[in-house]
């Protein structure tokens, strides 16, 4: 990565926590699909980190966001969930022969269909890993589904929205 990719993923992730922190954070539809944008920080990351650094830097968001939601190491694990997830879910579903390591995740590199498969594969994963400890028992297993589906499905179209609305 050369520095202005440095710097401009720097900014990417200051943007991205910020928006969760100061309005994502309120948005919360009928009390079941609530908006978790901040997971863009690890998913519109290159391919070419490592995973070591990919698990560190969805450990920190993850403790960033769990400080100002006081949530206690929930979005830190389930980000670290997504994180580690990612590079299967990438040789799953991105097939881009020959340029593995050169993937940019973004809506204009990979097409709206492809770019929403991926958001929303990762994004349930970090959802259903979310709520399944934060309910901590299998009693409340429907409405935990619900919550699920109803957040996925509001976070992925926040962050197409987002990737739409901005230049890459």
């Amino acid at each position: 990565m050369t520095l202005r990719e440095i710097l401009s993923t720097i900014l990417l992730f200051v943007l991205y926590l910020a928006l969760q922190v100061l309005l994502a954070r309120n948005i919360v539809l009928f009390d079941y699909a609530f908006c978790f944008v901040y997971i863009a920080c690890v998913l519109l990351l290159p391919n070419e980190t490592s995973l070591t650094w990919l698990l560190l830097i969805a450990f920190a968001t993850g403790i960033l966001i769990d400080t100002f939601y006081n949530t206690l190491g929930m979005h830190a694990a389930a980000t670290v969930l997504m994180a580690y997830c990612r590079q299967f879910i990438v040789r799953a579903q991105i097939d881009v022969p020959g340029v593995e390591s050169r993937i940019e995740f973004s809506l204009k590199e990979l097409g709206l269909g492809t770019f929403f498969r991926y958001v929303f594969v990762l994004a349930f994963i970090h959802h259903a890993a979310l709520f399944f400890i934060e309910a901590s028992s299998l009693t409340l297993v429907v409405p935990t589904l619900i919550r699920v589906v109803a957040s996925t499905l509001l976070t992925t179209v926040s962050i197409v929205l987002i990737q739409f609305f901005t230049r890459n």
